[in-house]
């Protein structure tokens, strides 16, 4: 009964590791909900010390169709360079909009002389990467006005205060503003949206948030996700679009809305959550479209409207996030196994604080977490073995009662109760232990800690898979680039050896597919990441540690 237990619970993993890599899991698509009734918008209305309040201003110009937007000739366009010791960010007065925004401590490969990451992968023609508008019209198409810029090319070094880059212009008589603040020590930058209307009539429109993105090829990571998301009634909502105009609305109070791929984010959080609609979209160039629609608010002669944003553009790294505080964290998701997960996650954060090597440290944490389960690992060893001592009477017992099954289950449970074992303690300890295993695949195949982490050896990225030598040629079962994947072999070793010491199943079809598991195992974990298999080999290791200390201590 315990090997056709631990046999399901084997081929069961098997069966959903393999389909979380081919299928993955789909986040859960919220239906579309009614319209929000009109509410009062989350932006300050003030009165503009400077407004006049007569007819229209002569700085008013006629409404253009969303259609007939100008485009910006390039003798229009300025650009400004924000150097920080994290980032180097390029901002155009044309929108204004995010041209360029490169992570200074990430790099595209494990090579020093990689390229540094680059956020913004859209062309000036495809949108603007990130941005806030004043709207009329919802219905608006995005535009890229031409705004003044007050500031300079600004270089932060550690010891800088805040520096703000302000953008003005005028348009249809509303005067606009924004002004950023970059910080040398932080990926947040501040933003201040102010609209005054200088015209002689109300003006009634909405603060538009704009997330523009181009999915990557590659997604990298395993359970990774790229795409929208959003902090949606304080809960996080992956907008899954796959096919081009695809579109998905979601309604609720929104704390942040963002693009975001398996490493990176890059987020727009207003000061105040507030209920709106996001839109989601799918173009056919493959870009993906979000748009944060909170409700209407009303700007009367002379009046202003001010709203306030917090911009996050770095990794999704939750310490980082959770100190930039607005449920940012909360995109950090490890799914079902969350709960579980984010501990274990700040236990590796908190090893390599004094270790400095992530390779050691998920040793450490694997040590760590055998040591939580080795009573109940050591219960359910030591209940195999029990029952390997039984095999010969319950062999007799079969036999004996093999055309009479209720005796048979009596007999069964009055052997078990003389000699005083659980036929189920060899498999409920192992039940209990499944979730932090999953945790645990999650956690070290997909945190960004680990990318680019080296180990030792050849071993110097713990997010990718290990290769001793690069092969010209291809293998079959292999993602390139191709070598020798030497821990995901003494992974299998050690999976065939602790088999071995397992008590081999009475059942001999049972017997071949348990010794067929390691050889599943070691295809399956090919292309895993060397952090994951790091840990599976170090917890195979201390099983047969402990299986071994079972088997020679006297009965």
């Amino acid at each position: 009964m315990d090997k056709r237990t631990i046999l399901a619970f084997a081929l069961s993993f098997v069966i959903l590791v393999g389909w979380s890599l081919f299928f993955g899991p789909k986040p859960d698509s919220p239906q579309d909900q009614q319209k929000l009734p009109p509410e009062k918008s989350p932006v300050e209305v003030s009165e503009a010390p400077t407004a006049p309040k007569p007819a229209p201003s002569p700085l008013a110009e006629p409404a253009v169709e969303p259609s007939q937007a100008p485009e910006t000739s390039k003798t229009d366009e300025r650009l400004i360079t924000i150097d920080t010791p994290l980032y180097k960010a390029t901002f155009s007065n044309a929108g204004p909009a995010i041209r360029s925004f490169k992570l200074k401590k990430y790099r595209e490969t494990t090579r020093p002389d990689s390229p540094l990451i680059q956020l913004v992968r859209l062309n000036p023609a495809e949108g603007n990467f990130l941005s806030v508008n004043f709207h009329r019209n919802p219905s608006d198409k995005d535009r890229m006005p031409v705004f003044h810029v007050d500031g300079n090319n600004t270089t932060l070094s550690h010891q800088s205060a805040p520096e703000d880059v302000s953008f003005t212009t005028t348009q249809e008589g509303l005067s606009l503003r924004q002004t950023f603040r970059f910080y040398p020590d932080r990926y947040r930058i501040d933003l201040h949206v102010e609209v005054t209307n200088r015209s002689g009539d109300p003006v009634e429109g909405a603060f538009r948030t704009a997330v523009n993105a181009r999915l990557p090829d590659d997604k990298g990571g395993y359970y990774a996700y790229a795409g929208l998301a959003a902090l949606l009634n304080n809960e996080l909502e992956e907008v899954e679009l796959e096919d081009p105009g695809e579109q998905k609305n979601l309604n609720g109070k929104v704390g942040w809305i963002a693009y975001e791929d398996s490493y990176f984010i890059s987020a727009i959080a207003p000061d105040v959550p507030a209920q709106g609609v996001i839109k989601g979209r799918m173009t056919p160039e493959g870009i993906v479209q979000g748009r944060y629609l909170p409700p209407a608010t009303t700007i009367n002669p002379g009046e202003q409207a001010v709203s306030r944003y917090q911009l996050y553009l770095g990794p999704r790294e939750l310490g980082i996030m959770k100190d930039f505080g607005k449920g940012l964290d909360k995109a950090v998701n490890f799914g079902w196994t969350d709960i579980i997960a984010k501990p274990l996650l700040y236990v590796l954060r908190f090893f390599d604080q004094y270790i400095h090597n992530y390779g050691l440290s998920i040793i450490l944490l694997t040590i760590l977490v055998k040591i939580l389960f080795w009573p109940l690992t050591h219960k359910s060893y030591k209940s195999m073995k029990e029952m390997q001592k039984l095999q010969p009477r319950m062999a007799k017992l079969r036999e004996k009662y093999k055309n009479d099954k209720q005796k048979l289950n009596q007999e069964m449970m009055a052997l078990y109760k003389t000699y005083k074992v659980n036929p189920m303690g060899g498999c409920l300890p192992m039940v209990i232990q499944i979730p932090v295993f999953f945790a645990l695949f999650r956690v070290l195949g997909n945190c960004i800690e680990l990318r680019h982490a080296p180990f030792m050896l050849w071993i110097n990225d713990l997010s990718a898979p290990d290769r001793l030598f690069h092969f010209p040629f291809s293998i079959p079962f292999m993602s390139p680039p191709y070598g020798i994947p030497v821990l995901t072999l003494l992974m299998g070793a050690s999976m065939f050896v602790q088999q071995k010491m397992t008590p081999t199943p009475g059942d001999p079809t049972q017997a071949k597919i348990m010794m067929f598991l390691p050889i599943i195992f070691t295809f399956m974990f090919i292309n895993f990441p060397s952090g994951l298999v790091l840990y599976w080999l170090v917890n195979n290791i201390l099983s047969i540690g402990q299986q071994y200390r079972i088997h020679k201590k006297p009965a």
